[in-house]
């Protein structure tokens, strides 16, 4: 067995090509690159969030927030995909449900990314009642 027959059986490869493709906005490619990393282990939660981060890409919300869900619920102290659910419901402009995803990133990991997106949403929801 050569080396990439070895790490085609991983889900860390597949789930690194598909971060690869998502960065050149190969999102098509990317999806099927997370999905194979979820076929060989239905449980890695990392490539469920970057299959929502695939799919955020794609504009195809609803299916990006189910991965995120899917993420936590593998992981519930997976910081990350919480962050990125709360992007998420904040470009849907759900206020209250993406602070609640960033406040569960914040207790698990006060990261000054998480802080600062969480603050920026009174300003968002501001904008958008004016």
């Amino acid at each position: 067995m050569n080396i990439f027959e070895q790490n085609d059986r991983k889900p860390e490869f597949w789930d690194g090509q598909g971060c690869a493709l998502c960065e050149n906005e190969k999102y098509t490619e990317a999806l099927a690159a997370f999905e194979q990393a979820i076929a060989i282990n239905p449980n890695y939660c990392q490539a469920w969030n970057n299959r929502g981060n695939a799919f955020c890409g794609m504009k195809r919300y609803a299916e990006a927030l189910a991965a995120y869900d899917q993420a936590v619920a593998i992981k519930p102290d997976y910081h990350q995909a919480w962050f990125n659910r709360g992007l998420l419901l904040a470009e849907m402009q759900a206020y209250g449900n993406a602070i609640a995803s960033y406040e569960r990133a914040i207790a698990i990991n006060p990261d000054p990314r998480y802080i600062h997106a969480k603050d920026k949403i009174w300003l968002n929801k501001k904008l958008h009642t004016v």
